[in-house]
């Protein structure tokens, strides 16, 4: 199958590595990526960081990468308000640097907690400052009907430590406590991959996404018509992907394996 290929959407966390440690030999992986001549982007739920800090994570493990190469689900949230929000309206954000800096370059106006009431979207995302302020201006806003966006769904984060809250965790917060649901950019919605497929200009079925959660990456990748590789590396457990129906395309140990 990895005949075919001509690009990849790679995820990172769980994939590349796990919160500051990377999985595997990063360098002699893209370097061995790069001569079987594949292009590839980054598309990542994790919205904490801008894709220029990501470009800079990624130097500081060997690898050279430029900031169009990296799609985070902030940027997908921002995109997505693009077309239905008005420029410049005013928004409150649940959610770090990532999320603020990709609305802020949009044009959107980030809002205090004490000036929530006034906002025009309500946009929620990994928050590691989060607080109870902040939590009940979401709710009030959400349940006003308030246009509700949001990163991703993932539940849990991979560190070194163990699985830990993701932003997912705290968005089912709000929708249980209001029974709205956001629109989701990130994986599995399709969004973020319809951007990536757009970046890299080629064709699905020869597009091999890369991830290791089953539930996100595995089916945005399925949900846009690409192949699919999911890596042990991260969250999904090989005895999940065996019962996971439509199965991914291929099962590998990590990164490394797939390019070996």
């Amino acid at each position: 199958m990895l005949n075919t290929i001509q690009s990849l959407i790679l995820d990172m966390d769980g994939v590349l590595w796990r919160d500051n440690s990377p999985i595997g030999d990063l360098p002699r992986i893209f370097a061995r990526i790069r001569e079987r001549g594949w292009k590839f982007v980054f598309a990542t739920n994790n919205g904490t960081k801008t894709p220029e800090e990501y470009v800079q994570k990624l130097a500081g493990f060997g690898v050279d990468v430029e900031p169009r190469q990296v799609l985070t689900s902030a940027l997908g949230t921002a995109q997505l308000l693009q077309g239905r929000i008005p420029d410049g309206a005013p928004v409150f954000v649940v959610g770090g640097t990532g999320v603020t800096a990709a609305l802020r370059e949009r044009g959107y106006e980030i809002l205090s907690v004490d000036k929530a009431e006034s906002a025009r979207a309500l946009v929620m995302g990994i928050d590691r400052e989060i607080n109870f302020d902040k939590m009940r201006e979401a709710a009030l806003l959400a349940r006003r009907g308030i246009p509700f966006f949001a990163t991703n769904p993932d539940k849990t984060f991979p560190t070194p430590r163990g699985e830990i809250p993701g932003a997912g965790a705290w968005i089912s917060v709000i929708v249980t406590a209001t029974g709205v649901e956001p629109v989701y950019a990130g994986k599995p919605h399709p969004f973020l991959m319809e951007m990536a497929l757009e970046r890299l200009g080629t064709k699905k079925e020869e597009t091999l996404v890369v991830g290791d959660r089953l539930e996100t990456d595995i089916a945005a990748g399925q949900a846009v018509g690409c192949p699919t590789a999911l890596v042990l590396s991260g969250v999904s457990a090989r005895e999940q992907a065996e019962a996971w129906v439509p199965a991914p395309s291929l099962i590998v140990q990590d990164l490394e394996a797939l390019v070996k």
